[in-house]
């Protein structure tokens, strides 16, 4: 009967699954798939048979776990370089992802100080994200503040932020959010201290108005560095998940081969016709 010892999922695109019969067992990891247009094959490992050495069993795991692969490689095990040809291919499209999303940021935080927030002769470009977040969603930011004199007297059209920011105010604080109490109230300042925290001050103040092609670039903008950050972090987990199950792989490797098991191992990474890139490790462990 088969004994399945532990399987799981790394992040979107590997797996591993390691099963004990009683005659072998079987491991296999596919490999993250990247598009290239390389020749058909481009990395074939020859099958590695691993014996037990003289060196001390926690440091192949332990150099695998740092640089993924280096532990293999110390054992004489050619897949080692799989794991690193893995390595640098996840750390070189993470920073590639990394520096989209940087220049994709500087293009809508450009637009919004060029653009939107041009008028009114900006001082600072850069703020919290949530501030460059509301600008996609409104025309404007609105006025601060619509008396002229000494009291605060938010705007009141709802289709601005500010406006909609007074809104909540109310709806927070009154009992009917369209009758206003008198001014000196305790609500009435509540709700003022609320849309004071909240609202745009005239130093960030923005319109798009008669803008509306360069908002619907700043939105673009705004998603394209969102997606480029979020595929970074992918990435970033498939290159901790490679040095995990490259540790992994050493650990066992060095525990079989110390109680008289020979490993025989075979990888290889090919091009699949669809363009895409696939790679495989199995091993063979013999009882």
């Amino acid at each position: 009967m088969n004994r399945r010892i532990s399987a799981f999922a790394l992040p979107s695109s590997a797996l591993v699954a390691l099963t004990l019969m009683p005659g072998q067992a079987v491991a296999q990891l596919q490999a993250p798939r990247f598009t290239s247009a390389s020749n058909p094959v481009l990395v074939t490992a020859p099958p590695d048979t691993v014996v037990a050495t003289e060196r001390p069993g926690w440091l192949p795991p332990l150099a695998s776990a740092i640089i993924p692969g280096s532990g293999q490689l110390m054992m004489g095990q050619e897949r080692g370089a799989l794991y690193l040809a893995i390595e640098a291919l996840l750390i070189t499209r993470f920073f590639a992802l990394q520096g989209d999303g940087r220049q994709a940021a500087d293009r809508y935080r450009d637009l919004a100080l060029q653009v939107a927030r041009q008028p009114f002769n900006p001082v600072i470009r850069d703020t919290v994200f949530e501030y460059f977040e509301q600008m996609q969603k409104f025309i404007e930011s609105g006025p601060f503040d619509t008396d002229p004199g000494a009291a605060l007297v938010p705007p009141t059209d709802e289709r601005i932020f500010n406006g909609s920011i007074w809104r909540l105010a109310r709806e927070t604080f009154f009992t009917n959010p369209d009758s206003l109490p008198d001014p000196g109230s305790l609500e009435y300042q509540q709700a003022l201290e609320f849309y004071r925290r909240r609202a745009i001050g005239e130093n960030f103040r923005w319109s798009w108005r008669n803008a509306g092609l360069e908002q619907d670039l700043y939105r673009q903008s705004i998603q394209r560095s969102d997606e480029s950050f979020r595929q970074a972090s992918q990435y970033l987990g498939l290159v901790l998940a490679n040095h995990l199950l490259s540790a992994i792989d050493a650990f066992v490797t060095v525990r079989l081969s110390r109680n008289g098991r020979t490993v025989h191992l075979n990888s290889a990474i090919w091009k699949r016709k669809n363009g895409r890139m696939q790679g495989v490790v199995s091993v063979a462990v013999g009882f």
